[in-house]
């Protein structure tokens, strides 16, 4: 087993944890390590807002574009290939993991038996007004769907006719596949008004459902240092959470050495 030390950022989906992490790992030299599970997915990147190249730019950024949309994935599977990008750094290498899928960070913190010996670590979790949050979200899958979404979803269901359970379970690509028309010389054809608005809602509350669930997981399974999501202002967001980090410090997180079955961690 190797212990590392990490600095954690948690937050719901929409939230804005990304782009603070990825101004605070510019700014002090870390990597950042994803743990959201549908960031693993290679080709599935518009619709689960990955960050893309040019926004990775001066940072390095792991846990993302693992398997493909047809192979399953699991919280072990993550480990041991968060487990090989530690590897990968410097050991003086500050860490960042940053994400709101409670299991990978459960898998980092307790390996995966999910039961606590120790009270459960302090982490700081974005908190973001529920109206606010509703608002922002409503905005990305606008523009999602400006920036290509359909046809990112197209192209996917035409070299992998078949998804895995996993896969499947992303917000909005099955939705896609389900209400758009894809024919074979052209971009998609949306559903008519008002099916893609109602289409539009139904992402939503999907959406507002999954940042209830992530605050609720963050609430019992941590200890959660609120720290308030400065609007659009990734900058203001990363100062708060260094500001958090300032008074908990680093994580201790477990990682399975080369071989090692991830089954077998324990705290």
């Amino acid at each position: 087993m190797t212990r590392r030390k990490a600095y954690l950022l948690a937050g719901p989906t929409a939230g804005g944890k990304t782009a603070a992490a990825a101004v605070l790992a510019r700014e002090t030299g870390a990597a950042v390590l994803s743990a959201d599970s549908m960031l693993v997915y290679r080709g599935m990147d518009i619709g689960t807002a990955k960050p893309a190249p040019a926004e990775r730019e001066g940072y390095v950024l792991g846990g993302i574009d693992l398997a493909d949309p047809d192979e399953e994935f699991s919280a072990g599977a993550w480990l041991r290939a968060a487990a090989e990008f530690a590897r990968s750094l410097p050991p003086d290498k500050p860490l960042i993991v940053a994400g709101g899928t409670g299991l990978y960070f459960s898998a980092l913190l307790r390996g995966l038996d999910r039961e606590w010996s120790d009270p459960p670590p302090p982490c700081p979790y974005l908190d973001v007004p529920r109206d606010e949050l509703r608002r922002r979200a409503a905005a990305r899958i606008e523009a999602m769907f400006d920036a290509g979404w359909a046809r990112e979803v197209a192209g996917l269901a035409a070299k992998f006719p078949a998804w895995s359970r996993t896969a499947s379970c992303a917000i909005g690509y099955a939705e896609i596949r389900a209400g758009f028309s894809f024919p074979a010389d052209g971009d998609p054809v949306p559903p008519p008004e008002p099916l893609f608005s109602q289409m539009k809602e139904r992402l939503l509350v999907r959406t507002m459902r999954l940042a209830k669930h992530q605050a609720t997981w963050f609430r019992h399974q941590t200890s959660p240092i609120p720290v308030k999501a400065c609007g659009g202002d990734a900058s203001a967001t990363a100062r708060a959470v260094a500001g958090a980090w300032r008074e908990c410090g680093p994580a201790d997180i477990m990682l399975p050495g080369p071989g090692e079955f991830p089954e077998r961690v324990r705290r």
